[in-house]
């Protein structure tokens, strides 16, 4: 596979049709589109961007007991949740394929075989063939998110090899995973991408300290939504009265493998963030430091992965 060194990216920055898969699929295909016109080559989307990152939403559940509203709740995200592959999926790939373009992006998932009873926090990878290359379950939900959504193992930590580097993805919170980043590092990862809901000022660093420690290039993805995007038969209960109109301010970024930060977070708005990248400062960068290389000590120190699926693993603890 011939090296393309310099290249286009895009990081979507933008709001989910909340509980709407129709809606939020043809969102997604308009930001393709978006995207492609200013050329990008890699077309990177938040973290569970289908249906929703439900923010604010309790389900209906405390400590000892799960009520009727939140049941039905669950249902409904259930019901505008997405096997991969399936009809969603295959019109998201028909509008990389027109662009051209990777295109990496996170969604809530049905298993389509067995049980079709749990929810994964999923991110899709798609060629610029349209084809889906593969897909990443989240290993680790984190808080209250393991209610409503299973673990992932490790049959699905794929890194890609692509004319514009390796390429894969840790989803938000997994990324304070040494293990899981260790992971990556081994695989030669050179595009990280991590869709995530975290818009702290400390995932700025996060996402600095990964491509520095990484050497690699760091796509951070979020959206930025607000209470009006939500159904009015959400936003309008007690429990979401109190929270600010500002449900997720954004803070996607772009960061190069000395952790120096490429594009700066940009709050407070949809947007799209693009960068021209150069694969040729990878190596650069290694010369002092390559974890999986010639900074390794593995004679002191070994990575074992299991990436066998595992059966049912689904256990929401």
């Amino acid at each position: 596979m011939k090296k393309i060194t310099k290249f286009k990216v895009a990081v979507v920055q933008a709001g989910a049709e909340i509980m709407d898969k129709e809606k939020g699929v043809a969102k997604t295909v308009r930001l393709i589109q978006e995207a492609a016109r200013q050329q990008a080559n890699i077309i990177a989307f938040p973290e569970a961007f289908i249906p929703a990152y439900p923010r604010g939403m309790s389900f209906g559940a405390v400590v000892g007991s799960r009520d009727l509203e939140g049941r039905k709740d669950f249902r409904e995200y259930w019901d505008n949740s997405i096997t991969a592959p399936g009809p969603e999926t295959q019109a998201i790939g028909k509008a990389a394929r027109q662009a051209g373009a990777y295109v990496v992006i996170g969604v809530i998932e049905k298993d389509s075989n067995g049980s079709q009873g749990t929810l994964y926090c999923t991110v899709l990878f798609y060629g610029p063939d349209g084809e889906l290359l593969g897909k990443h379950r989240k290993l680790k939900p984190t808080g209250s998110e393991r209610l409503i959504w299973g673990q992932g193992d490790g049959s699905t930590l794929p890194v890609f090899e692509t004319p514009y580097g390796r390429l894969g993805a840790l989803i938000c919170w997994e990324n304070y995973m040494p293990l899981a980043r260790a992971a990556m590092y081994d695989k030669g990862i050179q595009i990280y991408v991590m869709p995530t809901a975290d818009g702290r000022d400390t995932w700025t660093s996060t996402v600095r300290h990964v491509a520095a420690e990484g050497r690699c290039f760091v796509l951070s993805c979020n959206q930025y939504s607000t209470k009006s995007m939500y159904p009015e038969a959400i936003s309008s209960r007690a429990e979401f009265q109190e929270l600010p109109e500002e449900m997720s301010r954004g803070g996607s970024c772009i960061a190069g493998p000395l952790g120096e930060l490429i594009v700066e977070p940009v709050y407070g708005e949809e947007t799209i963030l693009y960068a021209e990248l150069d694969l040729d400062q990878i190596a650069e960068s290694q010369f002092d430091l390559d974890v999986s290389g010639h900074y390794a000590r593995p004679d002191v120190f070994q990575l074992s992965v299991n990436e066998k699926a595992q059966k049912n693993v689904v256990w929401n603890n």
